[in-house]
């Protein structure tokens, strides 16, 4: 009992390990390459949690995996400051043993000369193996990051392999870290017609951020140019077989989803919660067989233009 109790005030003592992993996003507009919206997200929610804990409580890095050589001043470059700029003195890279330099430069010149081949023609790597590496190697407390990453395939599958292949609990949706005392974790969860949970998490974890999360603060140029990626080989490139079979074509558009409230402020979330269901053409199916209950969800999915 003596020795859990010493493990625990050693823990105590020590500073919270917090790692927020970041990616290059892409404007949904331009094409550009910038900041991730969702992780950049994560990274503000883990500068509130360092700036209302302690002063030297909360150890922060941001990590960002990649799979070859980036050059000082490209768009990666440049869009990666971006997070920098938010506050940071530094951005690891964690790259794998032997970087790929001339795969990038030619992915480069041909995405000058063709985007849509560029995108076909570049070979698919697996960076979640480098990130479980590394975490195995550094031991951190807490990993954030965003739901969804805007550039690859974008599948949000992320969180869930690292935790998976750790061994660690995953919350996903988290709009807010309220406090961590190094043992426990409490925050806030996102829930449907903004709602709201608070959760009690054991760490080691990971969480994943949702887009009602805070905005990111803007970001600083004069700092953004003042921090330094350094890069942190971490093991071996792996290629992804089964990514590399798919077929990429231009985007198509899609049948519309269901209106789904996404409300950021308390009044949207209150309003949201309180509201009745719009329409009163909504019917109640109880004892019914399979064959009429799968009419009626025919009827609805028509009349929302969902199916034609």
């Amino acid at each position: 009992m003596k020795a859990d109790r010493s493990s625990v005030a050693r823990q105590a003592m020590a500073p919270l390990e917090v790692v927020s992993l970041v990616s290059l996003g892409q404007h949904p507009v331009s094409g550009r390459l910038r900041r991730a919206e969702q992780d950049a997200r994560a990274l503000e929610l883990c500068l509130a949690l360092e700036r209302q804990s302690a002063p030297g409580a909360v150890s922060l890095s941001a990590w960002h995996a990649s799979d070859s050589e980036i050059a000082p001043g490209s768009e990666q470059d440049q869009a990666l400051r971006g997070y920098l700029g938010m506050g940071l003195e530094l951005l690891t890279l964690v790259t794998p043993d032997s970087l790929q330099a001339e795969p990038l430069k030619a992915a480069d010149s041909l995405k000058a000369a063709d985007p849509q081949a560029a995108a076909i023609d570049q070979p698919v790597i697996d960076v979640w193996p480098l990130l479980v590496t590394r975490l195995k190697q550094a031991a951190p407390q807490l990993v954030v990051c965003g739901g969804q990453g805007e550039t690859g395939e974008g599948s949000g599958l992320l969180p869930h392999l690292l935790a998976e292949s750790l061994g660690w609990p995953l919350v996903e949706g988290i709009v807010a870290i309220e406090s961590c005392d190094g043992v426990h974790l409490t925050a806030l969860q996102a829930l449907p017609r903004g709602q709201r949970r608070r959760l009690r998490v054991k760490l080691p974890a990971l969480v994943s951020v949702d887009s009602a999360a805070p905005a990111a603060r803007q970001s600083a140029f004069a700092q953004a140019r003042r921090g330094e990626l350094s890069s942190l080989p971490s093991g071996e490139l792996v290629h992804d077989a089964q990514a590399g079979a798919f077929g990429v074509a231009p985007a198509r558009k899609r049948p519309k989803r269901l209106k789904r409230i996404k409300a950021t402020s308390a009044r949207d979330r209150f309003k949201a919660a309180a509201a009745k269901a719009e329409g009163g053409g909504g019917k109640r199916l109880e004892g019914v067989s399979a064959e009429e209950g799968a009419a009626e969800i025919l009827k609805l999915l028509r009349e929302e233009g969902v199916l034609r």
